[in-house]
């Protein structure tokens, strides 16, 4: 009977040890690791040393590191997530360097057309453009959508009137234009014409965009002192689009994603991959309903189940503890990121 007493003690005691123990890891899972963080991308895609100037590449590295520390200036001195992303997100929309605001790739007709959204993870509300020629800042427009309209996307002439009553800066659309970009849009269309017979050319166009577009897109996701997470993204679509095309970059949950219990998501790519597989809310699900990290779940998403449908591109990721995550698929990604105690990362290679 002492046995018997001494044995269910010494179990008892065991198991008490190994449940206390793993509390504390929960607990120290939980912990807060960056008191506010931001991160960013200026697009994914084939992004090769080889093919980078040095000048090219530092003008990159220093538009990015001056994008980052914009937000991350704004956060330190207490600000919200929602202005840091949006200033931040600005920063990108002005350069040229980038596919969103004026450096927006050119469409089949040799119009811009420029799409962002923007999603509040404290409110969950959310805001998004489409289609908008005229708007300098779309992703302003986005957050006006979200906080001064009973809607979540205004698209075209609709969104461009919203636009002008919100007292929005309204832009010529010459503003948009780069000979860059628009030398992109004519090789595009040349390649087309050389290597298709007439009667299949205008049923391939969208094809060789798809083979041969950059994916500029930018987007950021920020923490802030309160514990709110904000995430926006902005993108000029795909070079040679038609038809009024729309990609992820202005859907909620596909493009971009906030929500306080889980994490923030901004995405770059082939948007119609992102769209089907919903990427940036199905992150944010697997750490809801699986209870994955941040890591796991953006690696699930991205290297595994987007890949598997035939999707490139990547996504930048912040969960509600400030840990954060690159992750994505393709050579490269223009990306930066800071944290509370203000350690800077700006890369472009995967390696």
């Amino acid at each position: 009977m002492k046995k018997l007493f001494f044995l269910l003690s010494f179990f008892t005691i065991f198991f008490s040890c190994n449940t206390t123990t793993n509390k504390s890891i929960k607990n120290e899972e939980n912990t807060i690791k960056n008191e506010f963080a931001i991160i960013i991308h200026g697009g994914a895609g084939t992004i090769l040393k080889k093919n980078m100037t040095p000048e090219k590449e530092h003008a990159y590295m220093a538009k990015l590191e001056e994008a980052v520390r914009v937000g991350h200036a704004i956060l330190k001195a207490g600000g919200t997530s929602r202005n840091a992303v949006m200033k931040t997100i600005q920063v990108m929309e002005e350069s040229p360097l980038f596919n969103a605001g004026k450096g927006a790739v050119f469409t089949h007709e040799g119009t811009n057309e420029l799409d962002a959204s923007f999603m509040d993870g404290k409110t969950l509300n959310a805001g998004a453009v489409a289609g908008v020629t005229s708007v300098k800042s779309p992703i302003e427009l986005a957050m006006k959508v979200m906080t001064d309209s009973d809607h979540v996307m205004l698209s075209g002439k609709g969104a461009a009137i919203f636009a002008k009553e919100k007292g929005l800066e309204i832009v010529d659309p010459s503003y948009f234009y780069t000979e860059r970009r628009f030398k992109s849009l004519q090789r595009i269309k040349d390649k087309a014409n050389t290597e298709l017979d007439h009667d299949d050319k205008k049923a391939a166009f969208y094809d060789a965009d798809i083979k041969n577009s950059k994916f500029g897109t930018v987007g950021c996701v920020a923490l802030d002192k309160d514990g709110n997470i904000a995430a926006g993204t902005s993108t000029g679509g795909m070079t040679n689009k038609r038809w009024g095309r729309i990609g992820d970059a202005p859907i909620i949950g596909s493009g971009t994603y906030a929500n306080n219990l889980t994490c923030g998501v901004s995405s770059t790519g082939w948007g119609e991959y992102f769209i089907r597989g919903q990427v940036a809310y199905d992150i944010s699900a697997q750490m809801e309903y699986q209870n994955k990290s941040l890591k796991q779940a953006t690696s699930d998403v991205i290297q595994n189940k987007l890949t598997k449908l035939g999707g490139t591109g990547g996504v930048v990721a912040l969960d509600k503890s400030g840990n954060m995550s690159f992750e994505f698929n393709t050579a490269g990604m223009y990306r930066a990121s800071m944290n509370d105690t203000g350690k800077l990362v700006v890369k472009i290679y995967k390696k």
